[in-house]
């Protein structure tokens, strides 16, 4: 297993996580590719975002439902603030992981994390495990829970 996927896998484990990190022979990098690769519906595809607030450039996560775009206005609007998307090498110094592998968890520092309330009509939705190619199926109730998510609608 890759080290970053491994390491995904570990800090899963930690969080009382029982399935097992797939790395799968196809790229995960967008939703519609992970879908495919997995054979599911775009929306159980788990877009981990990062964005960072203007107020005080205070990185957060969103957890967004493949099929979803994030209004940012809105978003910004519910956290009272302006948010921007961070950039490729923000989102590797504030993770520890490359875009297109970014996970819900294990990151290099806590990050605030909110997390699309459509993900929510799922019983299963599958999250990048921390490389291009590798995933891991959760309920999102449990994604919620590791995460410690606040649900908002983001579209």
């Amino acid at each position: 297993m890759h080290p970053l996927a491994e390491k995904v896998q570990i800090t899963l484990n930690a969080l009382g996580y029982f399935g097992q990190v797939q790395e799968l022979p196809t790229s995960t990098r967008t939703a519609t590719e992970a879908a495919q690769s997995i054979g599911c519906e775009v929306g159980q595809i788990v877009k981990s975002l990062v964005f960072i607030l203007s107020r005080d450039q205070t990185p957060i996560l969103l957890l967004v439902s493949g099929r979803n775009r994030v209004d940012e206005s809105k978003v910004g609007d519910l956290l009272k603030d302006k948010i921007r998307k961070a950039t490729a090498q923000e989102v590797g110094q504030i993770t520890g992981f490359p875009i297109g592998g970014v996970p819900p968890v294990g990151h290099r520092q806590p990050i605030p994390t909110y997390m699309d309330e459509d993900l929510l009509q799922f019983d299963v939705v599958w999250a990048a495990a921390g490389t291009p190619n590798s995933v891991f199926p959760v309920s999102p109730f449990h994604l919620k829970e590791f995460t410690k998510a606040w649900i908002i609608p983001v579209k």
